[in-house]
């Protein structure tokens, strides 16, 4: 959010006045067209105002890849934890397709395309730079190849947030046994955490730890003592809500 809103006040300004890139002749009221277009404030030098062309471009393709690049990762860890060797998450059948060979695989194809398009919108920015990155000051016939995939991103993005809020509510989160020997050194960081706490060095714990699991005496002690602000026992939901209100 922070991102969206530097980059909103970046583009927030009115540069209605710059011509092709060195003023006008025209006896313009800029400030008044600020004013009345509803621009947050007014580019003062022209030759800067048309040189936002391009840099425009750049700054709204880096804050939409910004949010892709979240979705995108999450989409990943979505996919990977659907995945048969790990099966922590599944979805309704409705979200989820059959295999064309594997009659017990439900392929996770939202969340698939979900990655494939952030991905793509990411490359934006890449884009936008090439076209720009050698002009000179004023306008240039190339600028008008910035709008159509900006724009393009723009509806994708949307949908994609869309689609996105609609499939994350139907989550269904498996229970999993951790008394399976794959997750016996689970713990193994929170028994370290443990003896630290109750006096032993770090180094110290680390090793004594360390040497349980290597001569495989290693018993986990499951309980959990996560209690911080952040942390798996304290997710802090309230306050994230109210930093980040939803609008």
């Amino acid at each position: 959010m922070y991102v969206l809103d530097a980059t909103m006040r970046i583009v927030d300004q009115n540069p209605l006045g710059s011509a092709a890139g060195y003023g006008s002749s025209f006896p313009i009221d800029r400030e008044f067209t600020t004013q009345e277009m509803g621009f947050a404030a007014l580019k003062y030098n022209v030759v800067a105002a048309q040189l936002t062309r391009g840099k425009n471009e750049r700054s709204i393709a880096a804050s939409l890849s910004n949010v892709a690049n979240t979705l995108s990762r999450f989409a990943m860890d979505i996919c990977l934890y659907m995945s048969q060797n790990f099966g922590f998450i599944s979805f309704p059948d409705e979200l989820t397709t059959g295999s064309s060979i594997m009659p017990h695989k439900k392929n996770p194809d939202v969340f698939e395309l979900i990655r494939g398009k952030c991905n793509k919108i990411q490359a934006l920015q890449t884009e936008m730079l090439l076209i720009t990155n050698n002009l000179p000051s004023g306008y240039h016939r190339d600028f008008q190849l910035l709008k159509e995939n900006v724009i393009a991103s723009f509806i994708e993005l949307n949908d994609i947030l869309e689609i996105f809020n609609y499939s994350i509510k139907k989550i269904i989160v498996k229970e999993i046994d951790l008394s399976d020997e794959k997750y016996q050194y689970l713990f193994t960081v929170d028994n370290i955490n443990n003896l630290v706490v109750d006096g032993t060095s770090f180094r110290e714990a680390y090793k004594t730890i360390g040497e349980q699991v290597e001569n495989g005496t290693y018993v986990p002690d499951t309980s959990k003592h996560h209690t911080h602000i952040g942390s798996i026992h304290n997710l802090s939901l309230s306050h994230i809500r109210e930093k980040f209100p939803i609008k």
